[in-house]
């Protein structure tokens, strides 16, 4: 019964995905095209391989954290701030996957820096999931002791723990997003929900337009929000689990 409501779920949700999706990817396809097509007719020195060669560079090389500005090129993917971004992607599994290694020996060193780092990173977690568990209770005891009150005080702290969590991980960082990369409230939003708990689809990730500057703060800021918004998320998610068991 668990597995047949398991694929229905999951097949619900390609049908919907489907019927909102398709239709888009259909236009953006012909799109391209239409506009393939009248770059090559307004521009009849090109030639359909060489654009195709171009095409596949540029893609190449923005898969590399390389991008073009004018007649220069954009870095700094890699720089201390990115790389420390990536290993923080990679050791919490949201493998965002719009930056990997390059290199044999990059590749190599973050399949062992992920094999001891993904355990680092559980361990850590779980202490911090657990010491806001201890922190919820607490409070509840004191209003207990304070104003004699049993299951009111437990359930009062709960909710004021989920309205807080969901203000400092979900509902104020969009604003951040908005003011830093341009997105909307609902981009932002949405950005933050996939982040945190760790789905990590790569469409929107923070840091990467060339066309903006970054405070050095932001990405380490928003690292320390990562490992706290996912052990806080990962307390509701098993308050989930527990609903649904």
């Amino acid at each position: 019964v668990l597995l047949a409501a398991y694929v229905g779920y999951v097949g619900l949700g390609a049908a919907v995905l489907q019927a909102l999706e398709r239709p888009e990817e259909v236009r953006a396809a012909e799109r391209l095209l239409q506009e393939r097509w009248e770059l090559l007719a307004n521009h009849t020195c090109l030639r359909g391989p060489g654009l195709e060669r171009l095409i596949q560079g540029i893609i190449q090389a923005y898969k590399s954290g390389v991008t073009l500005q004018g007649n220069s090129t954009s870095l700094g993917r890699w720089d201390y701030s990115g790389s420390f971004f990536f290993s923080i992607s990679a050791i919490t599994t949201i493998g965002y996957g719009n930056l990997s290694p390059s290199t044999v020996v990059g590749r190599i060193f973050c399949i062992f820096f992920a094999l001891f780092g993904i355990p680092l990173n559980l361990i850590l977690l779980n202490e911090i999931g657990q010491l806001m568990l201890l922190g919820v209770q607490h409070c509840a005891h004191r209003l207990e002791e304070v104003f004699h009150w049993q299951n009111k005080a437990s359930l009062l702290i709960k909710t004021c723990a989920l309205v807080t969590g969901l203000l400092l991980f979900l509902l104020l960082p969009p604003l951040l997003f908005s003011d830093k990369e341009g997105w909307s409230y609902e981009e932002g939003l949405y950005y933050s929900f996939i982040t945190l708990s760790t789905i990590g689809f790569g469409d929107y990730v923070i840091g990467m337009n060339p066309d903006r500057t970054y405070p050095g703060w932001y990405k380490n800021v928003i690292s320390l929000w990562i490992l706290f918004g996912m052990a806080w998320l990962a307390l509701v998610i098993k308050f989930c689990i527990n609903l649904l068991e």
